[in-house]
Order: structure tokens, then C-alpha cells, then sequence
């Protein structure tokens, strides 16, 4: 009875082993579910992006749609976003997120005091917190952002009883839940800073600022900081410059500053509403 007994347990343990090697196989053998799907992007015009997950999650950072003159859409061309980023209060950054936020439900975002302003303005409670700034993190719908340093003011268009100035300006480190990341620099210079967040963050993308009177050599440093410990940064757009990239600081100064540098991720100049999509 004992050998029986013994020999039952034997194999009982070797069906239990067959059973967990075959489940960890399996784990292995399976793609994992953050590495799927498609992160696609969209230039309006200006700083005016649409970020789509690969849940189906809209991202809008920047919606100036009235008054920007190189604008490719209208308010009713949006009628879907979930969560809106504004880094500073400029009116040409802003834009219309208040008004979009209303029209959709999105969760709309500002730097600083903005939260406190856009519930001056009637943005729902539920849709906006009322501070968030350098160093904090927002999880939402399986998206992170992560909320980092920029240089910049933060003036307002007009006034509210409780709010006269945006307070601190952001840059937005953004991933996606396929593990897709974009380093959108809003309207900063360069900062030594850039070195740690490559390092930290790794993002896929950068989108950083190119005004007509942007420095290239600051611009380029930027680019190299972020490269800093970061294999991943092999794509580069610009923003910022009004209706074209003709006129002062082109994407060519640019290109050219990082060749100098040793830099040598090509910059896409990218075509205003064409969808372009990116896996990890």
C-alpha cells in the first residue's frame, strides 16, 4: 500500500509540475497586452495635437482652434476627447479647452492655478483638479502622465475673481498603455533637467518647441539631453511656429544643430491632419 500510495503522490506532483510549467509557458508565449495596439497622432496646426490611444482614449494637448491661423479644423470637427493637457495659460495654448471639455466630458488639465480657473470658467468639478504641476502624476483610462518642469509664464488671457495668474508652467511626459511615450515640450527652452527625464522615461517621441526666434543650438541640446541613457527617442516633430516653418528658425536650422551635435534622429515635418501612428 505504502509503494502505491507513494507512487499516486509521484505522479500527482508530476501532473501539478506539467500543469504550472505549461501555464508559465503560456505566460511567456503571449504577447503582453501592453505592447499592443497603435498610438496615432495628429498636427492641427500651431501647437494643436490629437493623440489617440490604442484603447481608443483622446488626448488633446494645446486646442487653439479660434483665431489660430494655421488651423485645420473646426469645434465641430471635435466631438470626442477624454482628457485634455494645457501647460500654461497663454490663449494660443489653452485654446478652447474649456469650451471642448464642456462640449465632450473630458478631463481637462491645466499647469499651476489653471484648475481653479477653468472651474472659474463652468468646467464641472468631476472634470478638472484644482492644481497639478512639476513633479506630480496623472493615471487615467490606462494613460500616465507624468508632469515635469518647464520654463515659461503663465499669463492669462483675462481674470477670474479667484485667479489673475496660470501659475507654473508644465512640460508632459505622456505614455500610452501599449507603453508608446511622448515628451511633449510645450513652450520651454531647453533644461539641463532633460538629461534626467531620457534617462527616467525613455519617450519614443519628442514634440518640442520651434518658435520663429527659437535658438536651433537650444533647441539641438534639448534633443541631445533627451537622448541621455534613452535608445528609444527616434522620432522628432516641432511646434509652435505660425502658419509654417519658413520664416526664422526652420526645421533645417534645426536638423543641422543636432548633425553638428552628433545627433542624428531625423526631424519629421510633419503635414498638418495627416494621421500618423506609431507602435512600441
Amino acid at each position: 500500500m505504502r509503494s502505491i500510495k507513494r507512487q499516486f503522490l509521484t505522479r500527482a506532483a508530476i501532473g501539478a509540475l506539467a500543469v504550472i510549467l505549461a501555464v508559465a509557458l503560456e505566460v511567456v508565449a503571449a504577447p503582453a497586452a501592453s505592447a499592443q495596439g497603435t498610438v496615432k497622432l495628429e498636427f492641427f496646426g500651431h501647437s494643436f495635437f490629437r493623440l489617440t490611444s490604442p484603447g481608443g482614449k483622446v488626448v488633446l494637448l494645446n486646442p487653439w482652434i479660434t483665431g489660430n491661423p494655421s488651423v485645420t479644423v473646426s469645434m465641430d470637427d471635435i466631438n470626442q476627447a477624454d482628457l485634455i493637457l494645457v501647460p500654461d495659460g497663454h490663449p494660443d495654448e489653452q485654446g478652447q479647452a474649456v469650451d471642448i471639455a464642456k462640449k465632450t466630458g473630458a478631463y481637462l488639465v491645466g499647469s499651476g492655478g489653471l484648475g481653479t480657473y477653468f472651474l472659474d470658467k463652468g468646467v464641472p468639478a468631476n472634470q478638472t483638479p484644482r492644481f497639478m504641476g512639476p513633479g506630480d502624476r496623472l493615471d487615467r483610462d490606462g494613460i500616465t502622465v507624468r508632469f515635469l518642469a518647464a520654463d515659461h509664464d503663465s499669463t492669462l488671457p483675462d481674470q477670474t475673481e479667484r485667479v489673475a495668474y496660470g501659475g507654473q508652467a508644465s512640460s508632459f511626459m505622456i505614455t500610452f498603455e501599449n507603453g508608446y511615450t511622448i515628451y511633449f515640450m510645450a513652450s520651454s527652452p531647453m533644461r539641463s533637467e532633460m538629461a534626467l527625464w531620457g534617462s527616467m522615461y525613455k519617450p519614443d517621441l519628442m514634440i518640442f518647441h520651434m518658435s520663429g526666434t527659437h535658438e536651433p543650438l537650444d533647441i539641438a541640446m534639448a534633443v541631445k539631453l533627451m537622448t541621455t541613457d534613452n535608445p528609444n527617442l527616434n522620432t522628432l516633430m516641432w511646434h509652435h511656429n505660425i502658419p509654417e516653418p519658413t520664416s526664422g528658425t526652420t526645421v533645417s536650422d534645426v536638423q543641422s544643430a543636432l548633425g553638428a551635435m552628433g545627433v542624428n534622429i531625423p526631424i519629421t515635418n510633419q503635414v498638418r491632419s495627416q494621421v500618423y501612428e506609431f507602435t512600441k
